[in-house]
């Protein structure tokens, strides 16, 4: 690896300041970070950005966290590379823990591994960063393929020529082999 990337959006939160009553935290992103995530979607720009999280302890050290991202995006349509925008709305809900190796308790069914149904996230140095939540969210959320509301694909019509038929080049090869033999 080539050293640490550059996040576009970052709020970090520190577990420490999530109190056992919870936490709301509501965050927009600003015009520099837009034009930052756009690039990293792929996208033409990112008009708006917002994010609304619920944030409340889970067990001794973790965190669960509650939300969801919206934003307006712009990208160009898959068929008439008109620019259009996007709505996109996503919810979250993850749980973020320290890495640690579970000891024999607490392994389900007395000491056997089992696969958790939804692992927990890793918290790295008692912080949650918010933005890289949402930004990979917003990024998970974005139409790969946006059409613009209308726009139909329709294939070009073309007169039915039997030379232009995937075979026929072989077929007429055939019948030039079986014209030689008789």
């Amino acid at each position: 690896m080539s050293g640490p990337t550059e996040l576009p959006w970052s709020v970090p939160v520190a577990v420490a300041d999530v109190s056992v009553s919870g936490r709301h935290l509501g965050v927009a992103a600003d015009a520099h970070v837009r034009a930052t995530v756009a690039k990293v979607a792929g996208v033409l720009a990112v008009p708006r950005l917002e994010a609304e999280f619920e944030l409340t302890r889970h067990g001794r050290d973790g965190v669960r966290v509650v939300g969801n991202v919206s934003a307006t995006v712009e990208q160009q349509c898959v068929l008439t590379f008109e620019s259009m925008q996007s709505k996109v709305e996503e919810s979250i809900d993850l749980v973020f823990a320290p890495q640690h190796a579970p000891t024999e308790s607490e392994l389900p069914g007395g000491g056997e591994r089992a696969s958790p149904v939804e692992p927990a996230e890793i918290l790295r140095d008692g912080v949650v960063d918010l933005g890289a939540v949402a930004t990979e969210f917003l990024l998970l959320g974005i139409d790969p393929y946006p059409r613009k509301p209308g726009a139909n694909f329709e294939a070009p019509k073309e007169k039915e020529n039997p030379a232009n038929r995937p075979f026929a080049a072989l077929a007429a090869l055939k019948k030039g082999m079986r014209d030689t033999e008789s």
